[in-house]
């Protein structure tokens, strides 16, 4: 466990690990409670009823706080790596952070406003976070070929664009396959009119979602090469 000592790849393994136990136990909550049906339930679902609910929008909370943090320490260390080494334009990188804030800001309404008490808001926060994630993961990976091979191997940037095509297939049917569901339940069954709809959407979501965690995963390595401050100055006229 030293690598964790090592910069600050705590931040984003922090990330990861916290993210994944936000949609395992919410889900496990859910399930032995009898909230939602074990097969693939939409991951919001896994957070509608207490005392789940209360779990989940803590959770999630602090996952797009995480997240935010992440992101941010990620364009600095880009930042700091195109002063060494000229690679991109620094907009590319500051676009790059903005959408991918705008995807934490989506999560944080996520778990503020659940699936069945304002579903419309619930519904855009969902939309932004996938989207925004989506559009995040693939403008990263993007950057990442262009850093290569100074600052990044072949292999990371193959992997790094691998996961991110992949949320990216899975996020088309996830989100077509959602606006033609006709109803809104926790309990389906597979006589259910949309159930095989319904089951794709959730699939393709569960996929995208652990796609940004797997993502994620991989700056551990970036962020064990660097150290990050916090400088404090206080100004002689501010009394």
């Amino acid at each position: 466990m030293l690598w964790l000592l090592q910069g600050t790849a705590f931040i984003p393994c922090f990330l990861v690990v916290w993210s994944s136990a936000a949609f395992i136990l919410s889900y496990v909550i859910a399930v032995f409670s009898g909230h939602v049906d074990p097969l693939v339930p939409y991951i919001s679902d896994t957070g509608t009823n207490p005392p789940e609910s209360g779990v989940f929008g803590f959770m999630i909370s602090i996952a797009a706080f995480l997240g935010g943090i992440t992101m941010y320490a990620k364009y600095k260390i880009l930042q700091k790596q195109n002063e060494l080494s000229y690679f991109m334009n620094p907009l590319f990188n500051l676009a790059s952070l903005v959408i991918g804030l705008l995807g934490c800001t989506g999560m944080g309404i996520v778990a503020t406003f659940q699936e069945l008490a304002v579903p419309i808001v619930h519904d855009v926060g969902a939309l932004v976070t996938f989207v925004c994630g989506v559009l995040y993961i693939l403008s990263q990976a993007a950057l990442s070929y262009k850093s290569c091979p100074v600052w990044n191997t072949p292999n990371m940037c193959h992997i790094r664009m691998a996961i991110a095509l992949v949320a990216f297939v899975a996020l088309v049917p996830m989100i077509v396959c959602a606006f033609q569901v006709s109803m809104t339940k926790l309990n389906w069954n597979p006589d259910d009119k949309d159930y095989a709809t319904h089951l794709t959407s959730a699939i393709c979501e569960w996929i995208v979602a652990f796609g940004f965690i797997f993502f994620f995963l991989t700056y551990i390595k970036d962020f064990q090469g660097v150290t990050l401050s916090v400088s404090t100055q206080i100004h002689d006229d501010y009394r």
